[in-house]
């Protein structure tokens, strides 16, 4: 069998170190091996000063930058990254250009491990996330009752940031675990609460652990109609309970929202399963910043797109998506050419409330099939002193598969 880390007879040229706050003493011995013999070594300021790198050290660009690793191809280099190279570090972002057989990787515990074992926590229950280049709203979607999380984050300050954004969520009453350049001589580990937090002085780099105490999203679909951004133009919560079970997102799938309005569909779409991601067409501008801010809201903005334009015309060169809302603006021609480009196995579905939509609708099941559902929902609502059904507007719904 043949070595994955050779072919043709070459060794790896590139070399990813995870480095810990002990620096060269945590290191084994091949990871010294390749810093002796490498001609450069590409690491943060403080990476490149704890292993003494002199004249051959080459800090990391900012923003951010894999140029100067791929300009060292073929010469003895080493990467320094913190921890784990491959759990939000360098790692995964160099993969993208190289093969395997050009580098190998000595990583070390990450911040993560550390963090865990510095406070008994176990692993596996606690939710790991990379906010040191995220918003934190990426929190918003995961957090509950007893949540238990371990955050890493750009710097002291962003702990500050990080307790406000939890008493802005309702989760002010939350544990917070600040704790800095674990592993090290400078280690330290300071627990308060988000609402309470008075900590100053914190040195990167630096984790936080939350326990969570509030109360986080429902995880069925159907989220109040009040925490979505909207100009009226929603799909109420009821229907959208209905079209997101139509929708049936699947993890990894690709949603064409068309006729986005608040983007309220498309946000659900994209917290129902793990890595579903949505494009959002919208013809109106108003609307756009409308559903970028619902995206940014539940920490969705990097798998939420929002665009400007109509359909059919604004679908042009986009990848085939895994399922298609119609929302709003259907018509004729937008149902035909959808027909003619989508894969087959495309799950499609449709809402309208016009009679002019319905009779459409209807036409369409008539010719491709699939199933035909009418919605007539009533609330309570005040008359007078007394009470009495309040009732919307029907809504026809055509799904189908192509």
């Amino acid at each position: 069998m043949s070595d994955p880390l050779t072919k043709g007879g070459a060794r790896p040229w590139l070399t990813l170190i995870g480095l810990g706050e002990n620096g060269p003493e945590g290191l084994s011995d091949a990871s010294r091996a390749a810093l002796r013999a490498a001609e450069i070594i590409i690491g943060g300021p403080r990476h490149l000063e704890l292993v003494d790198a002199g004249a051959r050290g080459q800090v990391w660009p900012v923003p951010f930058s894999t140029t100067p690793v791929l300009a060292a191809r073929g010469r003895a280099t080493v990467v320094l990254a913190s921890g784990d190279p491959f759990w939000h570090g360098a790692g995964g972002s160099l993969l993208r250009d190289l093969d395997r057989c050009e580098w190998t990787s000595h990583p070390a515990p990450s911040c993560f491990a550390l963090a865990a074992n510095a406070l008994g926590w176990k692993l596996e229950d606690t939710l790991c996330l990379g906010l040191h280049a995220a918003p934190y709203a990426r929190l918003r979607p995961v957090l509950g009752r007893g949540t238990q999380a371990i955050c890493t984050l750009r710097d002291g300050a962003a702990a500050t940031e990080l307790a406000a954004y939890l008493c802005e969520i309702g989760f002010g009453t939350s544990e917070i675990t600040v704790l800095e350049r674990l592993g090290g001589p400078k280690e330290r580990v300071r627990t308060t609460t988000a609402q309470g937090f008075d900590l100053t002085d914190i040195d990167a780099p630096v984790v936080a652990a939350l326990t969570a105490s509030g109360t986080g999203l429902p995880q069925a679909s159907g989220l109040e109609d009040a925490l979505f951004a909207s100009d009226g133009q929603i799909t109420k919560r009821p229907i959208r309970a209905l079209t997101l079970s139509a929708l049936a997102p699947r993890v990894g799938e690709h949603l064409w929202d068309i006729g986005g309005g608040s983007g309220s569909v498309s946000v659900e779409w994209c917290l129902a399963a793990r890595g579903a991601t949505a494009t959002t067409f919208e013809a109106r501008a108003d609307r756009l910043e409308n559903i970028r801010r619902n995206a940014d809201a539940f920490g969705l903005s990097h798998r939420l797109t929002a665009l400007e334009g109509r359909a059919p015309e604004v679908l042009e060169g986009h990848p085939p998506p895994n399922c298609v809302f119609i929302g709003g603006g259907g018509s004729q021609a937008l149902i035909d050419h959808l027909w003619q480009i989508l894969p087959a196995g495309t799950r499609l579905v449709a809402n309208g409330v016009t009679l002019e939509t319905e009779t459409l609708l209807m036409q369409a099941h008539a010719t491709h099939g699939g199933h035909l559902l009418k919605a007539e929902i009533a609330e309570a609502g005040s008359l007078g002193s007394m009470r009495s059904w309040e009732r919307a507007r029907p809504v026809i719904q055509w799904s189908v598969t192509r």
